[in-house]
């Protein structure tokens, strides 16, 4: 069951924790695999960068993992977690994009310096993935015109569907303030779209597949190593209950409902993740790992 269910079930993080103490390693191993792919996923969107994503990830569970013993059971393990994880998704050090995508006026104006190109029926259907591609990377670069604080409020309370007062308490703020912050990120963000993006507005004249040779020239979008649009196994809004509630009107559902669609990426790297994890000295240290792991 995904951590972001409001009716998660902690029992079983609460027995892997207590294997992991007494120094199961396998039992560490199935902690770090059960919550990383969703900890990876919010780091994806906070950073639009899967090479950041990944470094972040590996520190986020190492700070949780050597940290484990501190866990007193005065909240839930989840609460706990994803406290550390997001605290340290607002407090880490700039990531290299956020200093080329400030604010939405600037990311329009690169926008608009891309040069539209019309691609034919067989071209689109060539360059499909490609396509595909641009409108992914496109999408995550508009999330980086929110400052860190609204981006993740927004990706937690809209694209992953989290229930207001379970992110109120995962962020540490009251409900009202969690709802006044999402509201001012939706309302941004979808200016924005509504303004420039052809996915919403069909009278817009930004279309995915009229930017895609110029992503692809600009260096936004990589032929021999996509980002993004990937192999994976689901679209978010598969793995995550699909929101009914609390939206301010059904636009802004559908707009939401275009991030949903992106990728939940579960990739190889978690092998390396993990792998990296359990060479960590601090972490051997602590639970009394063997050497050669």
């Amino acid at each position: 069951m995904h951590p972001f269910l409001a009716s998660y079930s902690e029992q079983e993080d609460s027995d892997l924790i207590s294997q992991a103490r007494e120094g199961s390693r396998v039992a560490l191993e199935r902690l770090v695999k059960k919550h990383q792919h969703y900890i990876y996923n919010v780091a994806l969107k906070m950073t639009l960068s899967p090479f950041d994503a990944e470094d972040i990830t590996q520190e986020v569970l190492i700070k949780v993992i050597t940290n484990l013993a501190k866990f007193r059971n005065e909240s839930s393990f989840r609460t706990w977690l994803y406290r550390i994880t997001f605290n340290h998704f607002l407090k880490m050090k700039k990531v290299w994009l956020e200093d080329y995508i400030t604010s939405f006026d600037a990311y329009g104006n690169e926008l608009n310096k891309m040069a539209d190109n019309s691609l034919s029926a067989i071209e689109q259907l060539e360059m499909k993935e490609l396509i595909a591609e641009a409108k992914i990377s496109c999408m995550s670069g508009m999330l980086l015109c929110l400052d860190r604080e609204q981006r993740l409020v927004y990706v937690l309370g809209e694209i992953f569907s989290i229930d207001h007062s379970l992110g109120a308490d995962l962020l540490e703020i009251s409900k009202d303030n969690f709802r006044q912050k999402l509201s001012r990120a939706r309302k941004d963000l979808y200016n924005f779209m509504n303004d420039k993006c052809g996915l919403v507005k069909t009278t817009n004249p930004c279309r995915c597949e009229r930017k895609t040779k110029s992503f692809i020239q600009a260096g936004w979008v990589d032929e021999s190593k996509m980002k993004y649009n990937t192999e994976y196994l689901n679209q978010i809004n598969e793995v995550l209950p699909r929101k009914t509630n609390d939206l301010d009107e059904l636009t802004e559902f559908e707009y939401a409902d275009l991030y949903r669609s992106h990728p939940f990426q579960e990739k190889d790297h978690y092998k390396s993740l993990v792998s990296n994890i359990l060479k960590d000295d601090r972490v051997k240290t602590i639970f009394n790992f063997d050497s050669d792991l």
